[in-house]
């Protein structure tokens, strides 16, 4: 039973990188990533919905008005995170990506365990901690500088300043996940139902999201979202919605049962060996980029210090 979990846990992580592909066949329907984004996060938001009423979860919904409003802003996170999946993944590609969500992650982890911020208890970094840091960062500086010899691989041209502008929106958007993990822990201890809160995050995220929509629509900042050419896309751009949805799902359910710093080692693992799996094959219609010598160390390195940073 033990090792089903794990690889629940590890799998639970290979949706995150397919999500992000998926997503891309939603833009290009769509027609703009902000709209592809508050389709991906209504669709995840349907899906909870459902899961918890079934669970009879949704009565927890009840206690909202004796919650702080800053509890209920977890779900901010979410769009960040989605939409930039959506610009990163065919500039960047799906294992640069990642690489970047994952720095991000790991970092951000670091500084709310050290400063004890969000009611999180203080600690301080041990050897293995700060060794595996060190490990994540490097590895991310040569899956980059890797892939910047390597030059275009049929993605969009990447500008001087996007060179720097573009890695920065990924670690910042793997950055916002602790503390989205840790909102969302601190809502959790008021509803007591981790379904309830998860119903809550993406309701959030997908008004959040819509908003944004509806502004830079409003300012000719972006496009008109399409509905017709959705009946073209391919049957498997709707999985990012499911696959938000059984990421939540999977990790509410897994902490427990196996620990926070497995199943985060192990969620983080999945995403990044599925990542250079769609890079290497060109899957989901995303440019090819070969799993060459460097992207490969790289990818070691960041394996290698995301599992040590978490089971240190």
């Amino acid at each position: 039973m033990h090792t089903a979990l794990l690889a629940a846990a590890l799998l639970v992580g290979c949706l995150l990188a397919v999500q992000a592909s998926a997503n891309l066949q939603l833009n290009s329907a769509v027609g703009t990533p902000y709209g592809a984004s508050t389709l991906q996060l209504g669709v995840a938001t349907g899906l909870l919905t459902v899961l918890a009423l079934a669970a009879g979860a949704l009565g927890a919904l009840g206690r909202l008005p004796d919650v702080e409003g800053w509890m209920l802003l977890g779900g901010l996170a979410s769009p960040l995170y989605i939409t930039s999946g959506i610009l990163l993944f065919p500039r960047l590609g799906a294992l640069a990506a990642v690489g970047l969500f994952v720095t991000g992650q790991m970092f951000a982890s670091l500084a709310l365990d050290l400063f004890g911020l969000l009611g999180l208890e203080r600690r301080a970094p041990s050897a293995g901690v700060v060794l595996g840091a060190v490990g994540v960062l490097a590895g991310i500086v040569v899956i980059i500088r890797a892939q910047r010899a390597a030059g275009p691989a049929g993605g969009p041209a990447i500008s001087r300043a996007g060179r720097l502008g573009w890695p920065a929106l990924g670690v910042l958007a793997g950055a916002v996940l602790p503390v989205q993990g840790a909102v969302n822990a601190r809502l959790r201890a008021r509803l007591e139902e981790p379904l309830a809160v998860a119903v809550v995050s993406f309701a959030v995220a997908t008004f959040a999201i819509a908003v944004v929509l509806l502004v830079l629509y409003a300012t000719r900042r972006t496009p008109k979202p399409q509905v017709a050419p959705l009946r073209q896309m391919p049957w498997w751009g709707w999985l990012g919605g499911a696959c938000a949805a059984a990421y939540v799902t999977g990790t509410f359910l897994l902490i427990p049962a196996i620990g926070a710093a497995v199943t985060v080692a192990l969620t983080v693992t999945g995403q990044q060996l599925t990542s250079a799996l769609i890079d290497h094959g060109g899957l989901f219609r995303l440019p090819r980029r070969a799993l060459t010598g460097p992207r490969a160390t790289g990818l070691g390195l960041l394996l290698a210090g995301s599992l040590a940073i978490q089971l240190a």
